[in-house]
């Protein structure tokens, strides 16, 4: 029996970009180029890097079809990828990418079917495990997604701005406080 499939997957997504998207209308676009530390990604880079990195899934399992990543050039990927990041672009180009490429991923894993998400793609000898699920590795693109909102949302406090989700939790707690006082 199945509890998760492609259309679970592709909301849980949804509402990953969903709050990926609020941050990055938030931050003002004159602190895209805030680093917080050296060597590290700008808040513009970090939101491109989050646009682009489902990419390297849809060229696995949508273009390519993938079942073995071995021959898969993924440290070239990623090297094109990093160049790309360093491009000078806008708020509105940025928060568009998020909205477009969110759209476009969410759309194609919801016309997965279970056996598709269910097929085993074998990793490189000597790599542990030897192989995982195509869910697994689809599942990636949002835990990859929320580790870096994460950063962001540190990023944020940095800049004197309090999270979308921690002013919700806050209203929700109010709320629920003062309801019991009138109580």
């Amino acid at each position: 029996m199945t509890y998760y499939g492609a259309k679970d997957l592709a909301e849980s997504f949804r509402t990953v970009r969903k709050n990926t998207i609020i941050i990055a209308e938030e931050i003002p676009e004159d602190r895209y180029s805030f680093r917080a530390a050296p060597e590290t990604r700008t808040v513009a880079q970090t939101l491109y890097h989050v646009a682009a990195m489902p990419g390297v899934q849809n060229q696995i399992h949508a273009i390519e079809r993938r079942t073995t990543l071995e021959g898969f050039d993924f440290p070239g990927y990623i090297r094109r990828l990093m160049a790309e990041e360093q491009e000078p672009r806008t708020k509105t180009q940025i928060v568009a990418l998020l909205h477009e490429s969110g759209d476009q991923w969410a759309q194609w894993l919801e016309r997965q079917s279970d056996e598709f998400l269910a097929e085993r793609v074998k990793h490189p000898a000597g790599m542990t495990p030897a192989s995982r699920t195509r869910f697994e590795m689809l599942l990636g693109v949002k835990e990859h997604e929320m580790h870096h909102r994460a950063q962001l949302m540190l990023v944020e406090r940095i800049l004197g701005i309090v999270p979308h989700l921690t002013r919700q939790m806050q209203e929700r707690l109010a709320a629920a406080t003062s309801g019991r006082a009138s109580s």
